[in-house]
């Protein structure tokens, strides 16, 4: 099944009511379990290849409410790569001095080197989705929060997040972006089954129930975003994440689909490495 472009965001036209959150596209928990097996070792593989080329970077974005599956998915998604080239950065609310910065600054900060694969668990797009929201949150910006009154203000972010990720691109960073679309109701189902369970009742927060009461007003503020950022640069990606083991299956699927495509290959040696290469193996023969 082609992941890839059935759960891309087109640009400019899309709306995120037509995207069903329980959707599993006639796949089987079983035939599901059977891709993600080889999609881990196929993820593995090429990570290592990335690794060894040592000239390209991919930036892997999860984005979705609370309780949508984003740590899940490193965990059980990233987690099959080697973590020598792998970074993740868990982006919650801004520190005095990242708020003291542009908005885009702490995400630069955080791109991962040539060879390596960067996953922002939350990332800049907090900043036109949750802020958009909460615009009381922008005066810790040092910015009058009546300005996200004015759609040229989004608009502006828009285009600069764009251009930056833009930017990424032409320079050998390949940026992928997901969208981790959870129901309401499931999002509530979650919120209780922490609550319920002693192992989980860590994660449960009551910030995020707060966070719960703004569901529809955060559905808008994906769609524009969503709509106005996914290019072929940097293309999103709506998950349905109703199923954990659908949402992990499709993420895992398409990393491997542009990471194929990023094709990265371990290096050639050149004659004299060669000839220096074959040299010490016979030295280390001869010690038989």
């Amino acid at each position: 099944m082609d992941f890839e472009h059935r759960f891309r965001v087109p640009e400019k036209s899309f709306h995120l009511a037509g995207h069903d959150p329980a959707d599993v596209a006639g796949l089987t928990k079983a035939d599901a379990r059977v891709r993600r097996a080889a999609d881990a070792r196929r993820l593995a593989d090429l990570q290592e290849r990335l690794y060894a080329e040592g000239r390209q970077a991919l930036v892997v974005v999860l984005q979705g409410l609370d309780a949508s599956g984003k740590d899940g998915t490193v965990k059980h998604v990233v987690g099959a790569m080697n973590p020598a080239g792998l970074a993740v950065s868990p982006f919650k609310a801004p520190s005095p001095i990242e708020r003291a910065h542009d908005f885009l600054w702490r995400e630069q900060v955080a791109l991962p080197p040539r060879g390596h694969i960067g996953v922002f668990n939350r990332s800049h797009y907090e900043e036109v989705v949750t802020v958009r929201v909460h615009p009381e949150l922008l005066s810790g910006e040092a910015i009058d929060p009546s300005r996200a009154r004015d759609p040229r203000f989004w608009e502006r972010r828009f285009e600069d997040i764009a251009a930056w990720e833009r930017h990424l691109t032409r320079d050998g960073t390949r940026v992928v972006k997901f969208f981790l679309h959870i129901s309401k109701a499931e999002q509530r189902r979650r919120f209780l089954a922490r609550a319920e369970r002693p192992d989980k009742q860590w994660k449960f927060s009551v910030h995020d129930v707060r966070e719960h009461r703004f569901w529809h007003e955060y559905q808008p503020a994906y769609e524009a975003a969503l709509r106005a950022t996914s290019t072929a640069d940097a293309p999103w990606y709506v998950i349905p994440a109703d199923h954990k083991w659908f949402e992990r299956t499709v993420v895992g699927a398409i990393l491997v689909s542009h990471l194929e495509a990023m094709d990265p290959r371990c290096p050639t040696p050149s004659e004299e490495e060669h000839a220096a290469m074959l040299a010490a193996v016979a030295e280390l023969r001869a010690e038989d």
